[in-house]
């Protein structure tokens, strides 16, 4: 996977080698001289992940990070920082100025590599999630989070078949997080698929394959989307790298320090839990684009969607698809009579009813105001009828009551069914509103079927 890169190193010797090596795995490289360059760079054209040397004159690499982590539009760019001085130090407020890696020079190309496929296909998932989260909320669907997501209180699943390493980490974690140890991979793959925050594995593991582990918490279906930090031997250099390709969020060299363990987990599940916002901002926003959000029905967009669907997918000489037309009678005097909370009342009180009165294979939507809507495949006219009379039945036999008023209710109903291959949803619904027209003027409160021409 490419991805556009951005250099930014003060020694113009490493900034060259550095460019070539990624310019010939065919990654997009702009280079910076300084953090303040950098700034302006990211700033005008975001990339997709930047490679930030610790040590420069001006700004260094932990106040670029930091100033990039607070800027709104350049916060999820992963940055990864360059030292030729790795102490723990600088690792541990490298990880706390929001750098995604740590890695020391000189480079290991290999390394390096997997780091930037790892990175990068973080970046499309998150961009991704964030694009339509943001679209969501100019369109005023989708709340902003009202406060900085927590990292704490996470339920780590750590596995290990060193009991006594599995304790330790676990009793690390325990400060802050609810550590559960496993040392069995297929009670491991039980535990996760309750709700996990993230996946501690020891991939050096003899007694059981933990690569394969890990393949199969990526594949599974509660599991792929927990982060997975690996524990690993730094010196074994092909198992990491597989770990990294397989889809190993992040590496926790051994032996492992108690603090860097504590800054990369938190930096894992805050991160975890802001793409499971970014998903539950999406899944809402869906859900706002095609539910009516006073009565609970579908609304008039979903419910044309799928009327062009069935008539898309309707074979010569199948049975026709049928729609009601449902309108509460005199529904101004509801309003003006008990005012708009009851009236909303009313409205809520008739979608319940008339979705308890259709059947399982039928649609009730809500078409708009005080109208309603169902769609009805493969049902000829005269069973779409008797459905008709039930809801007419079930919603004007019994007065509604909102509070302590009583207020009564009827409604009229207009049939139509489809008209051959040449028909279309624009018809149908204009037949079945004419129907209703007709009910209406004939005294409300009744079915009427507009009967199809011969």
């Amino acid at each position: 996977m490419t991805a556009r890169i951005l250099i930014v190193d003060d020694a113009e010797g490493s900034r060259r080698v550095l460019e070539a090596k990624l310019t010939a795995e065919y990654y997009q490289v702009t280079t910076a001289a300084d953090g303040a360059s950098a700034l302006e760079i990211a700033a005008r054209e975001p990339p997709d992940i930047i490679l930030l040397d610790l040590i420069m004159p001006g700004l260094d690499g932990f106040q670029v990070c930091r100033l990039l982590k607070a800027d709104d539009n350049l916060k999820r760019i992963p940055v990864v920082l360059l030292t030729a001085v790795d102490s723990q130090e600088a690792r541990l407020e490298g990880f706390e100025a929001g750098a995604d890696e740590f890695l020391s020079k000189p480079i290991d190309d290999l390394v390096l590599f997997a780091r930037l496929r790892s990175l990068a296909r973080l970046k499309v998932m998150i961009d991704e999630l964030g694009e339509h989260e943001e679209s969501s909320r100019r369109m005023g669907v989708t709340p902003m989070p009202g406060s900085r997501l927590s990292a704490s209180g996470g339920r780590i699943l750590v596995v290990d078949d060193d009991r006594v390493q599995a304790e330790a980490l676990s009793e690390d974690l325990s400060v802050e997080h609810r550590p559960v140890i496993e040392t069995d991979p297929q009670q491991a793959l039980i535990s996760a698929r309750g709700p996990i925050d993230l996946a501690v594995i020891n991939v050096a593991s003899r007694g059981f394959d933990a690569l394969r582990l890990v393949a199969q918490l990526r594949s599974g279906e509660h599991s792929r989307q927990a982060p997975i930090l690996a524990v690993v031997d730094p010196k074994d250099r092909g198992r990491l790298l597989r770990a990294l390709d397989l889809g190993v969020n992040d590496l926790l060299p051994k032996p492992f320090d108690p603090l860097e363990l504590r800054v990369r987990v938190r930096a894992l599940i805050r991160r975890k839990r802001y793409a499971d916002y970014l998903r539950d901002a999406v899944a809402q926003s869906f859900e706002m684009a095609v539910i009516d959000p006073l009565t609970g029905l579908n609304n008039r967009r979903y419910m044309m969607g799928q009327l062009d669907a069935l008539f898309e997918r309707s074979a010569p000489g199948a049975e026709p698809v049928s729609l009601l037309m449902v309108d509460i009678d005199d529904f101004k005097r509801v309003n003006d009579t008990w005012g708009h909370v009851l009236g909303d009342d009313v409205l809520r009180e008739v979608a319940i009813r008339l979705a308890a009165s259709v059947r399982a294979i039928d649609l009730p939507c809500r078409f708009g105001g005080e109208e309603f809507v169902v769609v009805m495949p493969a049902t000829r006219l005269s069973d779409a009828e008797r459905v008709a009379e039930r809801i007419r039945d079930a919603i004007s036999d019994k007065v509604i009551v909102s509070g302590d008023q009583e207020i009564p209710i009827s409604v009229s109903v207009g049939v139509s069914a489809s008209d051959g291959p040449d028909d279309r949803p624009e018809s149908l619904l204009r037949r079945a509103d004419e129907a209703l027209y007709e009910a209406k003027s004939a005294g409300r409160n009744r079915v009427v079927i507009h009967t199809p021409r011969s």
